[in-house]
């Protein structure tokens, strides 16, 4: 593995440890995280009161590549939510649980938690 990629993952997970804490103490219930399937991942899943959420973390350590919360793209998006389809799936989730997809955007020092940052369409299985 080039050595850029594996410091760039690390610090992509320092950042997820980040943000996990930041969501701790904000009273999340982190019940996953680094969630995988053959669609992809999701950084971290987790109960803020009433919703099951499905958090994306996005991180730049300056803004010259634009803005961390600008990185989760349509592509992104969708994937995110076929992995969720797989999770309420795979957990028996019921079909009437609200559930929302967050995304906490790290930009330098600043954490951001952009609630209902994308909209999901509907369960695909």
């Amino acid at each position: 593995m080039e050595q850029g990629t594996r410091n760039r993952r690390r610090a992509g997970m320092e950042q997820e440890s980040l943000a996990s804490a930041y969501l701790k103490r904000a009273g999340v219930q982190i019940l996953e995280r680094n969630y995988r399937t053959q669609k992809g991942e999701v950084d971290i899943i987790g109960e803020d009161g009433e919703y099951l959420v499905f958090f994306e973390v996005k991180w730049r350590s300056q803004n010259g590549s634009g803005y961390a919360s600008e990185a989760v793209d349509r592509r992104k998006q969708r994937q995110i939510c076929g992995v969720a389809d797989y999770y309420l799936y795979e957990n028996a989730i019921p079909q009437d649980q609200g559930i929302r997809f967050d995304v906490i955007a790290v930009d330098g020092e600043k954490i951001e938690w952009i609630k209902d940052a994308f909209s999901y369409t509907g369960r695909n299985f």
